[in-house]
């Protein structure tokens, strides 16, 4: 399944919106992969988005994670993405019901999940 998560990130002085696509695929080894020029700290929210969703009650889904941050060209960093993810896979495994399709979503989760 798909969810869309709109975000946002900085290039110098400009804002620019940032779609999270999830796709959790319901074939194919379980892994975590997170494209669309990820910085280290994006490419940790991996750890940082599985300890918060399991310690916050939910079930991580032990399937094929794709995560796309679009457009794909711009550089994405910071740890400001952790949120975004984790509604994404929530939404995308059914465990959310959530329109998020008019909110901007930024921010870090710690390992509890707290933000």
């Amino acid at each position: 399944m798909l969810a869309r998560v709109f975000s946002g990130a900085t290039v110098g002085l400009d804002s620019i919106p940032i779609e999270v696509e999830v796709d959790i695929a319901s074939q194919g080894l379980p892994s975590f992969t997170i494209v669309g020029l990820p910085d280290k700290a994006v490419e940790e929210a991996k750890e940082r988005v599985r300890s918060a969703i399991k310690n916050s009650g939910a079930d991580f889904p032990s399937r094929r994670i794709t995560v796309n941050l679009a457009p794909a060209d711009l550089p994405k960093e910071g740890p400001g993405f952790d949120l975004p993810i984790a509604l994404g896979l929530l939404i995308a495994s059914g465990q959310l019901k959530a329109d998020l399709n008019k909110a901007l979503v930024l921010g870090e989760l710690s390992l509890d999940g707290s933000l």
